[in-house]
């Protein structure tokens, strides 16, 4: 049986990070991916249009100054080819795949108590042990693939943009259906309208985006010459990435002023959006005027004034789900091969042989693409049996998870997670997120090394008290109140909990920060 200190499940950004500090920290580390190469959520998602939400300038590595001059990145957002391209990049510069086992995925995971040592069980049936495990899972891997009656007669071809050929799909002059329009639905749709022959959209809920003005990165030639100042601000904010963030209310502010604020954002593009005035996450009065600006810009971009109120958002506040960066996105319904079915009007009953029955109506199509989302942020987990005696995790989340800091959970010692739910992730800039949690996790494990201790656990007091916290911080906003992904409301049966910390990474690293110092309080070492 093969044996290591520490045992990484996944070779996406956080695996590849956690592997190269593990390793300059001297412990004998091995990364189990079950793709056939690096890149995790961008090997995987490969569907047209597929683009990061975050700037390229802060969506990459900041642990290596000379890999931040190096890298040259060509636009202000980068898309899927260029971010797979840079993490094979990292992965040769720093001779990382040798430590790699791809095309093999983590089954089981089995706590021996006695032995102070974790079994790790994959697919092609052999089992490595470890005294730590990392799980490197990340927060959008596990697909949401719903069932719909009659799929299995379809004569056409079905993809999901969750596990898009790499050879790519010929969609020229094709009827294409699309079902979804969550963010990965939004970037497709984009993409493929120019070329398809006809193009249905089936939507369940609008999304709100705004526009990317996506172009050449002439931001990086700023940043560079002080790159490393730039990185500990954006370790600081409350996004993980630096957006100029407002002071004021807006509900205290003057309606032409705010306008005028929300139209200077809304020019600049991007997330940033939000983030200028403090209560338009909790206060609804002012979150309904953030959103009816968005909806007004809506209704320019679209031509037919019913489309235009179907595209609209008006069940749920702005940025209480995911918000979309869009590269033109409501533009597209402005063509006449692009029509859009409203599910809640017209129920998707059945998929035929030849298309989709939507209201009674059957639209013939050539391609269904699915943009159905994930299982965000425990599905990975869930999928896997880790279990300590008679106690599995997924029986312990059934309801929702209990973590202490997002970093672990408490029964299932040495078993760390890298951007866990209850802590910033989904709500932050990820690559922020997944540095940040890589280099506390090493820190603990070279604290047990140095205190002559092999296993560390959280307490329960100290679990219970981290879930009011996160619980009770996301009741403070708006965020609860939309049936998203963040609650789980995607995935039928999921348990309905506001999953990620909403409290913000600067201040979430004060905390953590402070745990370490305190020798760890909350978690038990021995």
């Amino acid at each position: 049986m093969l044996d290591h200190d520490v045992i990484i499940i996944g070779a996406g950004f956080a695996g590849l990070y956690q592997l190269y500090r593990l390793r300059q920290a001297g412990f004998d580390a091995r990364v189990i991916e079950a793709g056939d190469d690096v890149g995790g959520t961008w090997y995987w998602n490969r569907y047209p249009g597929a683009r990061c939400d975050i700037e390229s300038v802060e969506y990459s590595y900041s642990f290596d100054p000379e890999l931040e001059q190096e890298w040259d990145w060509s636009e202000r957002y980068a898309a899927q080819p260029e971010i797979l391209a840079y993490a094979q990049h990292v992965a040769q510069r720093y001779d990382l795949r040798k430590d790699i086992t791809f095309s093999t995925r983590v089954e089981k995971l089995d706590w021996d108590e006695d032995a102070t040592r974790w079994t790790v069980t994959t697919d092609d049936g052999q089992s490595r042990t470890a005294a730590h495990v990392i799980a490197a899972t990340g927060c959008l891997s596990k697909p949401s693939r719903p069932r719909f009656e009659g799929i299995d007669d379809f004569a056409g071809l079905v993809y999901w943009t969750s596990n898009w050929p790499h050879e790519g799909v010929d969609l020229a002059g094709k009827k294409v259906a699309v079902i979804g329009t969550g963010s990965s639905g939004l970037q497709t749709i984009t993409a493929i309208a120019p070329i398809v022959g006809e193009l249905t959209v089936f939507q369940r809920t609008p999304s709100f985006a705004v526009p990317a003005h996506n172009g050449p990165n002439e931001r990086l030639a700023r940043v560079r010459p002080h790159y490393q100042a730039y990185r500990e601000a954006s370790r600081m904010t409350r996004l993980g990435f630096q957006c100029d963030d407002g002071t004021g209310f807006l509900a205290e502010t003057d309606p032409a002023e705010a306008a005028a604020e929300l139209s200077r954002r809304w020019d600049i593009g991007g997330l940033c959006y939000n983030s200028g005035f403090r209560d338009i996450l909790t206060d609804a009065n002012a979150n309904e005027v953030a959103a009816e600006y968005v909806r007004s810009r809506i209704r320019e971009k679209v031509e037919d004034p019913e489309l235009a109120e179907k595209l609209s958002p008006r069940t749920y506040p702005i940025a209480s789900k995911r918000m979309c960066v869009d590269t033109g996105y409501f533009e597209v319904y402005n063509q006449d091969n692009v029509s859009l079915v409203d599910i809640n009007e017209e129920p998707i009953h059945r998929i035929t042989s030849t298309g989709i029955v939507a209201g009674g109506i059957e639209r013939e199509c050539d391609v269904i693409i699915m943009a159905t989302g994930f299982d965000a942020m425990t599905g990975a987990l869930g999928a896997m049996e880790i279990r300590n005696g008679d106690r599995t995790l997924r029986q312990k989340w059934a309801h929702g998870p209990r973590t202490y800091l997002g970093l672990m959970s408490e029964g299932f010692p040495n078993l760390f997670t890298i951007t866990g739910p209850q802590s910033p992730s989904v709500l932050s800039n990820m690559m922020t997120s997944i540095e940040y949690h890589v280099d506390w996790i090493t820190g603990a494990l070279k604290h047990l090394r140095e205190q002559g201790l092999n296993r560390m656990e959280a307490a329960l007091d100290a679990e219970d008290n981290w879930v009011n916290t996160t619980n009770d911080a996301a009741d403070l906003t708006l965020m609860p109140q939309a049936a998203s992904w963040y609650m789980g409301a995607n995935i039928p049966g999921k348990q309905r909990v506001f999953m990620p910390f909403t409290g913000g990474v600067g201040t979430y690293k004060q905390i953590c920060d402070g745990i370490a110092v305190a020798h760890y309080h909350g978690f038990e070492l021995s």
